[in-house]
Formats: C-alpha cells, sequence, structure tokens
C-alpha cells in the first residue's frame, strides 16, 4: 500500500544571509514552514540562486525589501516555469531615514526618493559585508525599484501581511486587481497564552515593567523609549540584540539609560514569555511595522501594548492599542502611562487567538498556493 501523497511541495526562498542576519522575515518563514508541514505540505527552503526546482509545485519567495537576492531566484522560478506567490514584508522605512537616521545620510536622504535611499543602503551593505553578487550587479544597471518592479511582475499571488501592505505595493507599483490573500502575522498559542501562576518565574523582580521586545536600533526608536521613561516611576526592560550597524546610536541608548532600565539582550521564547507574565505594559514605539510580532504575543498574554500608527498596526490592533509618535517623547511618555493605568480589554486577546495564530497563516497561504496554481 502506498503512503499518502502530499498536497503539494513547495520552496522557499528568500535573502542570502537569513541565518547570519535573522529577523522577523525569519520567524515568519520558519513559522509558515512548520505549520504548513502540519496539514501534509511539504516545505524545503533555499538561499541558493538557481536551484533545480522540478520536483516543486511553486515557489514562494519572502521580503520584497531584498529584491537583489529574490531577484535572481525569481528569473530561476520563470526559467523553469514556476508560479511564484511573494510574501511581501514591505515596508519602506523612509520617514525614519529623514528626520531620525542622524548624520550626513540623513541630510542626503531629504533629497532622495525612497527607492534612491534603498539603493544607496543596499550598496553600502554589501560592499561592507563583501557579498556582491549577480543581484547586487544587476541592481546596479536596473536600480532598486527596477527589481523590486519586475519581481512583483512576475508574482502570481501576493500573500501581505494586511490589506493596507497591499494597498501599498499596489499603488507603488501601479497594480490593478492583484490576486492576493491577506496572510496574518501571529502567534505561536502553545507558547504565548496566558499563564496566571506565577511561581518559580525568574523575573519576578521587574513585576510590572515596562517591556520592550526588540532589536536595539534607530528604525525602533529605542533612544526615545529610554527618553520616554526618564524621570518617571516605570521600569523599562529591553530584549533584544543589538544593531550591529548602528554602533553611535546603541552606545548613546546605553549612556542616557537611568537606573530605571535594564538590558537583558536576546533571550528565549520561553523566557521571553515569563517576562510577558510579568510586564504591565509592552511598548515598540518603531518608525514603521507590520505590525511587530513582540506586540502581538504581548497581546495574546494580557498586556496592554503601545505601538506607533506607523506602517499596518492598526489594521491588526484597532482602537484596542495605545498609540504615540516615535519622534515625540512626551507622546511615548503619555500612551505608556495611559496603557498602565487602564485595565486590560480581553477583546484584543479574543482577536488575536481567533484571527493571528500560525494555524491560520497555515489555512490562508494554502488557500494562496491552490489560487496560483489555478494559473497553471
Amino acid at each position: 500500500m502506498q503512503g499518502r501523497k502530499s498536497l503539494m511541495k513547495v520552496l522557499f526562498q528568500t535573502r542570502t544571509n537569513l541565518f547570519e542576519a535573522p529577523g522577523g522575515d525569519m520567524i515568519q518563514m520558519l513559522k509558515t514552514k512548520e505549520f504548513l508541514e502540519k496539514k501534509g505540505i511539504q516545505v524545503d527552503i533555499s538561499l541558493a540562486f538557481e536551484p533545480d526546482l522540478k520536483e516543486y509545485d511553486l515557489v514562494h519567495l519572502f521580503n520584497l525589501m531584498e529584491p537583489q537576492d529574490i531577484y535572481r531566484q525569481m528569473i530561476n522560478a520563470k526559467k523553469q516555469n514556476k508560479q511564484i506567490v511573494l510574501s511581501t514584508i514591505y515596508g519602506l522605512y523612509t520617514e525614519f531615514e529623514r528626520k531620525a537616521r542622524g548624520g550626513l545620510f540623513q541630510k542626503v536622504a531629504n533629497f532622495l526618493t525612497p527607492y534612491q535611499i534603498g539603493y544607496i543602503k543596499t550598496m553600502v551593505k554589501h560592499s561592507k559585508e563583501k557579498r556582491m553578487h549577480k543581484g547586487v550587479y544587476q541592481m546596479m544597471y536596473k536600480r532598486y525599484y527596477g527589481l523590486m518592479k519586475e519581481i512583483v511582475s512576475q508574482t502570481s499571488v501576493f500573500l501581505p501581511n494586511s490589506d493596507s501592505e497591499m494597498k501599498r505595493v499596489a499603488k507603488e507599483f501601479k497594480l490593478k486587481d492583484p490576486k492576493y490573500i491577506s496572510i496574518p502575522n501571529a502567534i505561536d498559542k502553545s507558547v504565548f497564552s496566558e499563564n496566571t501562576s506565577l511561581d518559580g518565574n525568574p523575573f519576578l523582580q521587574y513585576k510590572d515593567c515596562i517591556l520592550c521586545a526588540a532589536r536595539i536600533e534607530g528604525r525602533k526608536s529605542t533612544l526615545n523609549l529610554v527618553r520616554a521613561v526618564k524621570n518617571t516611576p516605570y521600569h523599562l526592560v529591553l530584549v533584544g540584540k543589538e544593531s550591529q550597524n548602528q554602533q553611535h546610536y546603541v552606545n548613546q541608548v546605553h549612556e542616557e539609560a537611568g537606573e530605571n532600565v535594564t538590558f537583558l539582550g536576546a533571550i528565549t521564547h520561553q523566557e521571553l514569555k515569563q517576562l510577558y507574565q510579568v510586564a504591565k505594559v509592552h511598548a515598540l514605539v518603531s518608525w514603521m511595522e507590520t505590525p511587530g510580532l513582540s506586540s502581538l504575543e504581548a497581546a495574546a498574554m494580557g498586556i496592554n501594548i503601545v505601538v506607533t500608527p506607523k506602517g499596518d498596526t492598526y489594521d491588526y490592533f484597532e482602537d484596542y492599542a495605545f498609540y504615540c509618535e516615535p519622534d515625540d517623547v512626551n507622546s511615548i511618555t503619555a500612551a505608556i502611562k495611559k496603557a498602565f493605568e487602564t485595565p486590560v480589554n480581553p477583546k484584543l486577546k479574543e482577536k488575536i487567538l481567533q484571527k493571528y495564530t500560525w494555524e491560520q497563516t497555515a489555512e490562508e497561504t494554502i488557500k494562496a498556493y491552490n489560487l496560483a496554481l489555478e494559473n497553471k
């Protein structure tokens, strides 16, 4: 008796430094893979530019913001007549570059288009990291926007994290009636669900803290968050790696942090869950989020969240979150105070556990695959 044939086999592809520089896109890929496999879909990951695709039904690309890598992967998929679906993860940091980056580049950025900014940053990064390759050289000729435009034009079905993200993509690349299915960014409810017992919790000393689980960098506006808790009764706990490319900024964060700020560095998911259990508020005051995994996790753990309206946060959190501006310290302080003093509305947690889980992500992703394969 033959074994049951899987529903389909899919290849995930994305930027070549995924595992050297992990980010939200890596978590999205790995979790999507895990939960698709639970539903019988075979999923492999390849960061190569020209893998053999004959055994795959389609190619799933991730992260339009790294076009120099996925452009090569897209070309390979088209050569081998494979349908392409794209998780866009699309959010330009133009406002941050022009208002808060600091230094000479901030001044220059005010005279450049968003895509010229992206081009320069990509070229500098790849040169510095000695990662020049054919995709980067093609970007010299076709430019940052040009590569994105070609990738978008060859995509069968888009998988944005929200309707508002798809609207941005459609507007920027002049798409008319694109085929898309909104794929929620999600939480692992087997890890991040409320547990009222604090017995043995190693973080009890941080009870009722303000927590921020995010990389320490300018785009997350960590420095303004530190300034916002200065001379307040709140204790801020920062969790996450420090940006290697913004050492001056990271140093400034440490210099301005008072005794009411604790740096814990990178921690495990289980430890993060234990921190959510003792925290009073989670604050992620970024210049752009689609919508921020740690905000979702914190809300699912039953604590109030402070976010900015930049990006797609409102699609997810509606009026249940407390909003502030990333460049306004008083605004951040006021939002934290309000979130700290306001009872938690259980409806946000209910919404997340119903709509924003990896099980739901897998279901919607399969719908997108079937839609793409109808185009063959």
